[in-house]
């Protein structure tokens, strides 16, 4: 085993400053990591791929609240957990799509124990990454990817390389991505916003990569635009092996802004767990924009988010399954999704 120094620091700057330049890959000894909820982190460290020798509690730090902004969007503190974000009243009436995202997530007991920014960097659940026997790329770069030619009906169909075809595994994410979220942290050197597009990475010949996050970076919140539009007609529909606790195989985040006349006037559309990160294209969505919402209009921007997916053998059935999955959750988005109480819809399906 090896030895760990814990420590809880009173503020930011004393919590980047004791990284202490522990840096190097997650199977490297010594590294230093950020510890909140650590219900990724210590699982991890349990199973030997990431040991670190210093581990940093940011608990502490005053990144717990969410708050209005002044454009009518939500500013959502990386410390709140996924449990406190989900129920509150603001996120459940203007955001019901991250509601329902985070509410299809892991079990109640880890959801009041993960945190937002904890969210956003969880490792993918590629059973050869959790291996440390077993070669790969993204756990120890250059030794090869044991998924391709492998076990890979959980893995990605889209956006791909030859040295790995993991998946990103948040549903939370999958909505933050359809939301336009922005992502604030805070390093040694000031502040900078990451659109959230541009903050998970696809593998390339980097997957030991997962974001564009520095390593001397903290997450401090996560910025929503307003998208109060997208309210009344927003669904979160999650695929996956058994009805809790489970992994997606294909999860979609679906929102439509509706015109008087009924046709489209905005979209989102997002793939969850086809690919490194959410997937989302703007051009596709763009393309909905003026379409009565009808079930050929939804096959049309299926087949297009879906136009370079490849499967590995054992998981060419995400293909179809995420073709309906599009089609049946941006119907049900059309035909709108929160009750009189509120209450967001959640759609499951077990297969």
């Amino acid at each position: 085993m090896n030895p760990i120094t814990y420590l809880a620091p009173a503020d930011a700057a004393e919590a980047l400053d004791a990284l202490g330049g522990h840096e190097g890959n997650s199977m490297a000894v010594g590294v230093a990591k950020f510890i909140a909820g650590g219900t990724n982190l210590i699982d991890l460290m349990k199973e030997n791929v990431m040991r670190p020798v210093r581990l940093v509690d940011i608990n502490g730090l005053p990144y717990n609240q969410i708050e209005e902004t002044g454009n009518g969007g939500l500013k959502l503190g990386a410390l709140v957990r996924n449990a406190d974000t989900a129920y509150h009243p603001l996120v459940r009436s203007r955001y019901p799509l991250l509601t329902a995202a985070i509410l299809a997530g892991a079990s109640p007991q880890l959801r009041n124990m993960a945190t937002n920014g904890g969210n956003l960097l969880q490792r993918t659940r590629c059973y050869y990454f959790y291996d440390s026997q077993v070669p790969c790329n993204k756990r120890d770069p250059g030794t090869g990817c044991s998924a391709i030619g492998g076990l890979s009906r959980q893995h990605a169909i889209l956006g791909a390389s030859e040295h790995c075809i993991a998946t990103h595994p948040s549903d939370m994410c999958v909505a933050l991505a359809a939301l336009g979220a922005i992502v604030h942290v805070q390093s040694p050197s000031g502040t900078r916003q990451i659109p959230f597009a541009e903050f998970h990475r696809l593998p390339e010949d980097r997957p030991d990569k997962d974001t564009t996050l520095a390593f001397d970076e903290l997450i401090t919140h996560l910025e929503l635009p307003d998208a109060r539009a997208f309210a009344g007609h927003s669904v979160y529909l999650k695929l996956r092996e058994r009805a809790s606790y489970a992994f997606a195989l294909v999860s979609v985040a679906a929102a439509l802004d509706l015109a008087d006349d009924g046709t489209i006037r905005e979209a989102r559309l997002t793939l969850g767990s086809v690919a490194h990160k959410p997937w989302r294209d703007l051009q596709i969505e763009a393309g909905l924009v003026g379409a009565r919402p009808d079930a050929a209009v939804f096959s049309q921007a299926a087949e297009a988010l879906l136009s370079n997916a490849k499967g590995q053998g054992a998981n060419d059935y995400k293909i179809p399954m995420a073709y309906r999955a599009i089609v049946r959750a941006l119907t049900l988005a059309a035909e709108g999704t929160v009750t009189n109480t509120g209450e967001p819809y959640i759609s499951e399906v077990t297969v």
